[in-house]
């Protein structure tokens, strides 16, 4: 125990200091990978996705799902990461679909670049309180997020999307979730007002689930931000204090 909080102590001073440890060298080849955005790799002193993806236990030939992938920032790397003999899911939700179709656009584009980019990356559309995926996963990870389907533009059964996540896991699988902390017992009305998520909530709501915490990250925590402004106000979405919590599926 004594070791394990000498080196929590010692990665915290190394990344005060701008100087964290090296990440393993998969992960530092697929976020120094030539074919990532220029708009991605400006944000990742911010975003920390080698020390992230670490911390989620994402290694080579495992199967990852990107849950609300954006643009696919992670999903990315993660391609990288599991390389040929694994596959990641960019995982969409129908409302994204609804809205591309309002907008005269096809849904099966959908990510339409990364899937031509890298092989072992696939797209699946359904809604996320029905989540399924082809084969049990290794993990799903969701990055800031999950305010985000507490909301009513997701219409999103909360309880039923975690429960089915946990379905599609391999036993001892990891649901990773890295989000906009709001402030504590702000509750759930910060969801749509400032998009950021009650920590206390989002642990009880994932845990109810059968979920256990098994990890938590304060790599993201910054006292700058007093957690009551919306994320979207003049530069303050990649500066955020973050919470970055790690699941995992008993078995």
């Amino acid at each position: 125990m004594k070791r394990i909080i000498l080196i929590a102590g010692l990665m915290g001073t190394a990344l005060a200091c701008g100087t964290a440890m090296a990440a393993p060298a998969y992960i530092e080849k697929a976020v120094s990978d030539a074919g990532r955005p220029a708009d991605d790799t400006k944000r990742d002193a911010q975003r920390l996705p080698a020390l992230l993806t670490e911390f989620a236990g994402i290694k080579p030939g495992m199967t990852v799902v990107d849950l609300l992938p954006g643009t696919g920032y992670f999903t990315r790397v993660f391609a990288k990461i599991v390389g040929p003999k694994g596959h990641v899911y960019g995982y969409v939700g129908t409302w994204a679909d609804a809205r591309l179709k309002s907008q005269g656009q096809d849904p099966d584009n959908q990510l339409a670049a990364l899937k031509n980019a890298y092989a072992n990356v696939g797209v699946i559309h359904g809604p996320l309180d029905q989540f399924v995926t082809p084969i049990k996963v290794d993990v799903v990870w969701t990055s800031d997020n999950y305010h985000d389907v507490h909301n009513k533009s997701f219409a999103t059964d909360v309880a039923a999307m975690n429960k089915a996540i946990y379905a599609s896991l391999k036993p001892g699988g990891l649901y990773v979730v890295v989000d906009h902390r709001a402030a504590k017992g702000a509750g759930a009305g910060s969801t749509e007002a400032l998009h950021r998520m009650d920590e206390d909530i989002a642990k009880q709501e994932i845990e109810a689930a059968g979920f256990k915490l098994v990890a938590e990250s304060k790599m993201l925590t910054r006292s700058s931000d007093d957690n009551t402004k919306k994320i979207f106000e003049s530069g303050e979405h990649d500066h955020t204090d973050q919470m970055v919590l790690k699941f995992r599926k008993p078995g």
